[in-house]
């Protein structure tokens, strides 16, 4: 007699980029993989990119945000949403809880982000906690958080940490950058705190002369929801480099604007390539002379999987401090150069091209990569414990 598999749900909410929902469909595969039953509920627009494996997909009404700093969040026509509408989503959520049992509940980012969704991620972990049999509750969680410096904040999210999680899952290793350094209340909730290593694609793709993307410069935006503002200067820095008659090719990304991009594309001069999507990203930075980007958690996991020369431009607006952190420790180590946003102006760019060409290569910095196969063992092992 075959003993069923355990159970897991695990909750994602992408609001601008797709970086959260790609990490977490790694680690979806990973937890397939290692015999478990997974089902992503995911509240964001759905991604027709997505890979997720045999896993079941369980796609909320999609919301987002609607501009750059999450002042407000939008649904899937751009109106903004109102009770009537988190009552609905709070409902499906719920019954979706309700019909997987499931032994455990991994929510991504939460507490230590996503606060607009607590208005469905409260009831969520409410039901979970009075659950019979109660599952393991846990979040996941990436290396950097965005720096909150207000007390309140800190100890909001660690009060609810204390309440109701098990378990806090962070994608890092703390020899390049510890969980408190972000999270200033990490102390209080230490024996929850499991460090998973650094959620990382496989690669084996094809090296050398012929391959695609070879002796070329690969600009990308990420997603590009915060793309436009970018992508006009590093083109412009094209003709200042010693790079000027390599081909450039720019990936603007899944939620790059559709108007911007006809422009940068009627606009671009010969030698420059603008195209919305590659699914063999990673055999274009393993293959290019030099990557220009901007520094999210994913992005870098990329380069640093493939070991290509970077420049990098962090999104940091407003609060937005991740990004220009995990840029700065990567400097310090060798392994990318810096541009700051608010700096941007394509001699810049220029300058911190020829300094990544004349650089020596990559700094080999020996992380824990293996964050989303350990995530699954983690999360295997919790769930055995549920009965």
């Amino acid at each position: 007699m075959t003993t069923p598999r355990r159970r897991v749900l695990f909750y994602v909410q992408h609001l601008l980029g797709i970086g959260h929902i790609r990490r977490a469909s790694l680690i979806v595969k990973a937890m397939s993989a290692a015999g478990l039953e997974v089902t992503l509920v995911s509240g964001g627009e759905p991604l027709e990119t997505m890979d997720i494996g045999d896993a079941r997909l369980i796609q909320l009404a999609p919301v987002r945000s609607g501009d750059a700093r999450f002042s407000v969040l939008v649904d899937e026509h751009g109106r903004p949403i109102d009770d009537k509408w988190k009552a609905a989503r709070r409902a499906r959520l719920l019954a979706v809880f309700d019909e997987i049992r499931p032994h455990v509940l991994l929510l991504e980012m939460y507490p230590f982000g996503r606060r607009k969704m607590a208005f469905e991620l409260l009831p969520l972990l409410d039901a979970a906690r009075v659950a019979h049999p109660r599952p393991v509750i846990a979040t996941s969680v990436r290396d950097i958080l965005v720096r909150k410096d207000k007390p309140s904040r800190n100890a909001e999210m660690a009060d609810i940490a204390e309440r109701y999680l098990d378990l806090v899952l962070v994608h890092g290793d703390p020899r390049l950058v510890p969980f408190e350094a972000t999270f200033l209340e990490a102390e209080r909730i230490t024996e929850r705190i499991r460090y998973t290593g650094y959620v990382v694609p496989e690669f084996e793709g094809p090296r050398g002369p012929g391959a695609p993307g070879y002796g070329e410069v690969i600009v990308s935006t990420g997603s590009g929801a915060v793309g436009p503002p970018l992508l006009q200067k590093v083109i412009d820095a094209r003709r200042l480099t010693r790079l000027g008659d390599r081909t450039w090719r720019v990936i603007t990304g899944p939620n790059f604007p559709r108007d911007a991009e006809a422009a940068l594309a009627a606009s671009a001069p010969a030698g420059v390539v603008i195209e919305r999507f590659r699914d063999d990203f990673l055999t274009l930075l393993a293959n290019c002379a030099l990557s220009i980007s901007r520094a999210g958690y994913n992005t870098v996991m990329d380069l640093i999987r493939t070991r290509a020369r970077a420049v990098v431009i962090p999104f940091d607006e407003d609060e937005e401090t991740e990004q220009a952190l995990r840029a700065r420790l990567l400097a310090e180590r060798g392994v990318v150069h810096v541009v700051p946003a608010a700096a941007l102006t394509a001699e810049r760019v220029a300058l911190a091209v020829e300094a990544a060409l004349a650089g020596l290569p990559p700094a080999e910095l020996g992380l824990d990569a293996d964050g989303a196969a350990r995530t699954a063992a983690l999360v295997r092992t919790a769930a055995r414990g549920v009965s």
